[in-house]
This record gives structure tokens, sequence and C-alpha cells, in this order.
């Protein structure tokens, strides 16, 4: 009897140590029924395709070559720009005493000068214009809107009378499909990783 159970108790194990063997090396994909027919479904990635760009003259060539350097300088820091920002809105929504938050606000701000200061520093005019476009897109907010915000509307006038001396325009609105094209165009293409 006792045989028969260790005979018993070896094949059950047997079985479970076999039934287990295969590993799970595939993936899952969703699908759909459609009139009795199963259709795989996949997410793709968005692929933008286009022409290869001409130009009419050499003139035009070095002019986009030149938009392509600055928007490929400006769009990690306005990238970085709209994540600080998402930060800095989620500290300050916690704070209720104005007083802390011009606190929190002018030790942020001392600490992006000290981080940052110096390259945005070394700007030209062109990729300070590209960047302030460019952290509207981000933000979905103009730069005067956020200084208004963060700081006041007296500071955003000030700056913004600055920015007017300089032919800046904090005020000015990405327009991804009108003046911005190129821009937006180039932005694509590195967030696609091509440039």
């Amino acid at each position: 009897m006792r045989i028969i159970l260790n005979i018993l108790l070896t094949c059950l194990l047997l079985t479970n140590f076999y039934g287990f063997s295969q590993t799970a090396d595939g993936f899952t994909i969703s699908a759909i029924v459609l009139d009795g027919d199963t259709i795989l479904m996949q997410h793709l990635p968005q692929i933008i395709i286009k022409d290869k760009r001409s130009f009419k003259s050499k003139r035009q060539a070095i002019r986009y070559n030149r938009l392509v350097r600055n928007v490929k300088k400006v769009y990690p820091y306005s990238r970085l720009a709209a994540s600080l920002l998402r930060k800095y809105e989620d500290t300050l929504r916690t704070i209720e005493i104005k007083s802390q938050r011009k606190k929190v606000i002018k030790e942020a701000e001392k600490e992006l000068w000290d981080t940052y200061g110096d390259e945005l520093k070394e700007m030209t005019m062109t990729q300070g214009l590209i960047l302030i476009k460019l952290i509207d897109r981000q933000t979905g907010k103009t730069s005067y809107e956020l200084v208004t915000e963060l700081r006041n509307g007296f500071t955003a006038f000030v700056f913004q009378s600055i920015a007017r001396l300089f032919h800046l325009n904090l005020k000015s609105q990405y327009n991804d499909a009108g003046d911005d094209q190129k821009i937006e165009d180039i932005v694509l293409l590195i967030e696609q990783g091509d440039i």
C-alpha cells in the first residue's frame, strides 16, 4: 500500500511540475470581435511623413537651418519650464498665506537663476522669442499670463515693457497652424527623434 501511495504522489508531483514548465514569453494584444471576425488592435505612435524640404534659395536654407539650431537649443528649456511650473503650481496650491507664497516664489526664482541664469543670458533675441512661444506651447499660457499669476500685474507690465524694447512680446501666443508652423514642424521632428 505504501509503494502505491509513493508512486501516486510522485506521479502527481511530476504532472504538476511539468504542467508549469512553460514560460510566458508572449505579450497580450487587445482584440475586438466584428461580425464574428476577431480583429487585433494595437495602438501605434503617431508618425509624421513629410517631403524632403526644398528651398528656393540658399538663403532660405540657411534661415531654416538656423531656426532648427535655435529650436533645438531652446526646446529643452521650454519642457523644463513646463515641468517646473506644474511642480510649483502644485506646491503653491497647498499654501494659502500670501506672504508664504511670495517667499516660495522668490526662493524658486533664485534657485532657477542660480541654475540656469548664465545659460539664459547667453541666448540671442531670436532664441528668446522662440522660448516665449514654446513656453506658451508647453503650458497653454502666454509668458505674460504666467508672470501675472506668479508675481503680479505690475511686474508683468514692467517685463512686457522691457521685452517690447527688444522687439519681443510676452503676450504673443503660439499658433502651430499659422506663423509658427515651421517651429511646430521642427518640434515634432525633435520629439520623433529625427533631428
